[in-house]
């Protein structure tokens, strides 16, 4: 059954505003959602187990759940397997382990953070940000934005304090908010990014 409302479990707010940004122009028309932050990434992983089993009691056959975590320094197969392991105990069936029929439940990890998403749409930024530099999408370090090399976050900030945004310091929920307002899919170079919207696509088709 097409998902008519879907629920995201998120690490914190910087990711709420963002899906808050972007999803009224991914999703069809009448399809709902609401989005649940946490307090970061351990928050998330220590609660999730509850409000899996919660969901499983609870969870419409026009509903789809979606667990959104950042990899960071996370073995992303093990990280995966983590996710899978407490959907399973709940009793929910997630896309992975679904074989082709109806999934109640996708978990996809951001790699690496949030902000390597908005490397993988630099056109995007840039209508935020229009003083930063067109050239970062070519430079080898940033080519590839889900290999980008330490942390994503300052990588982006460094980049964008160069050109005197945020002298203090990224404000993360600000700059989420924006650039969800502008990133576009289609233009993704971010894998992670890609299967993300490719599981929402599927969930509402």
């Amino acid at each position: 059954m097409t998902a008519r409302h879907l629920e995201f479990l998120v690490e914190e707010i910087s990711m709420e505003a963002f899906l808050r940004a972007l999803l009224p122009r991914m999703l069809p028309d009448g399809c709902t959602f609401q989005i649940h932050p946490f307090q970061g990434k351990p928050d998330l992983l220590s609660k999730l187990q509850d409000r899996l089993y919660g969901y499983a009691r609870w969870l419409p056959s026009d509903s789809r759940l979606v667990v959104l975590v950042d990899r960071d320094d996370h073995n992303c197969l093990e990280l995966k397997q983590e996710l899978e392991g407490m959907a399973s105990r709940a009793g929910l069936s997630t896309r992975s382990n679904s074989k082709n029929a109806p999934w109640q439940l996708v978990n996809r990890i951001v790699v690496a953070e949030l902000e390597a998403w908005y490397f993988g749409d630099w056109l995007a930024v840039r209508k935020v940000f229009p003083k930063a530099p067109q050239s970062v999408p070519w430079q080898p370090r940033y080519r590839n934005p889900d290999k980008i090399r330490g942390s994503t976050w300052r990588a982006f900030e460094r980049i964008l304090k160069k050109k005197n945004y945020f002298k203090t310091g990224l404000r993360k929920v600000e700059a989420a908010r924006a650039i969800g307002t502008h990133l576009d899919p289609a233009r993704s170079s971010s894998s992670s990014f890609r299967r993300f919207c490719d599981a929402i696509a599927e969930a509402t088709a």
